[in-house]
This record gives C-alpha cells, sequence and structure tokens, in this order.
C-alpha cells in the first residue's frame, strides 16, 4: 500500500471526508431558501471542524520519527481541509438562487483552517474543531459598532472589502500553517 493512503486512513480521510460531504450538502439544504453570510459560516465551520480531526495521527512517536519528512504532508493536509471545504460551499451555493461572494468564502475558508491547524497544534489533532467553532460561535454576537476590534472579532461575518477582516483571515491562516507545519498535532 501506498503512503499517500496509509496517511489518509491513518488520519480518517475517508471519513472525514463523508462527514464534510453530508453536512456541506445538509446546511445548504436547510437554509438554501436564506443563503446568506450567516448560513456560509456554518456550513464552512462544520466542513472544517469535521475534516479537522485528522489532524493528528494516533501515535506522535510514530509521526515525529517517520523517515518521511512530515512538514510537506501536514502542509498538504491543511491545505486540503481549506480547498475542499471552499470549493465545496462555492459549489452548493450554485445550486441556489442566491449566493455569497467567492472573496468572502475562500478568505473565510483560509482562515478557519488556520485555526484549525492552531488548535490542532495547541490541543491536539482530534480538538482541531474546537477554535473554528468556538469563533463561528461567538462572532454572530458581536456588536457592528464599526470598531476596528469588531471587524476583527466577527471576520467571518464581514462584506469582501473589509481589511481588518482579510487582514485577520490572513493572519489566522499563516499563523495556524506555521504552526501545524512546524510542531504538528500536540500528543
Amino acid at each position: 500500500m501506498r503512503w499517500a493512503a496509509l496517511y489518509a486512513r491513518s488520519r480518517q480521510l475517508p471519513v472525514a471526508f463523508t462527514a464534510l460531504l453530508v453536512a456541506t450538502a445538509g446546511l445548504w439544504f436547510l437554509t438554501r431558501d436564506s443563503w446568506s453570510a450567516l448560513p456560509v459560516v456554518l456550513t464552512l465551520t462544520s466542513a472544517v471542524a469535521v475534516a479537522a480531526i485528522g489532524l493528528s495521527g494516533q501515535d506522535a512517536d510514530l509521526d515525529r520519527s517517520a523517515a518521511l519528512p512530515w512538514p510537506v504532508r501536514r502542509f498538504a493536509h491543511l491545505a486540503l481541509i481549506g480547498v475542499v471545504a471552499g470549493a465545496l460551499v462555492l459549489g452548493v451555493q450554485e445550486l441556489g438562487s442566491s449566493a455569497v461572494a467567492g472573496w468572502i468564502i475562500v478568505r473565510d475558508a483560509a482562515g478557519l483552517a488556520g485555526l484549525a491547524g492552531l488548535a490542532a497544534t495547541i490541543a491536539g489533532g482530534q480538538f482541531g474543531w474546537t477554535l473554528p467553532l468556538a469563533w463561528a460561535a461567538v462572532a454572530p454576537f458581536v456588536p457592528n459598532d464599526g470598531s476596528t476590534a469588531s471587524r476583527v472579532l466577527a471576520w467571518l461575518l464581514q462584506p469582501p472589502a473589509t481589511p481588518a477582516a482579510t487582514w485577520t483571515a490572513a493572519i489566522l491562516a499563516a499563523t495556524g500553517a506555521v504552526v501545524y507545519v512546524t510542531w504538528g498535532g500536540r500528543r
């Protein structure tokens, strides 16, 4: 068996991909008539959350002592989570009559994937879902007073031309990727 197949099985990628498809299709089906930024955030968060549980293997010592370099695989895995989640949301929204700007979906998918990488590094891969879910749970309740702090805290729900939201997503994506690629999932 090739290393890619073994990696996919050890990280539960087939199950995660199936759950990602079901979560995305289910949430779109429930909100297709009222598709807006909030259902997009819920759909992206659920997609990233179910895929993030595989950000660490069952044996941390084996991961750290493997003969093959892990940083490239870690980056590919984290990037794949963001790309697949974003692509699925972009695809399903085309089935309905209303659509959210593609830039918002790309920005949010990248930022949520970075949060998943941070959570996996801090708490372990099985808890990679925690930070994306926590931020998505708080963002709708941040008062929209126009301040930079509120735009940063609610970056998931900001319009596409909001620099604070874009920078927040970019910083979270880059930080999460660097931290996860460097250290991997916590033991």
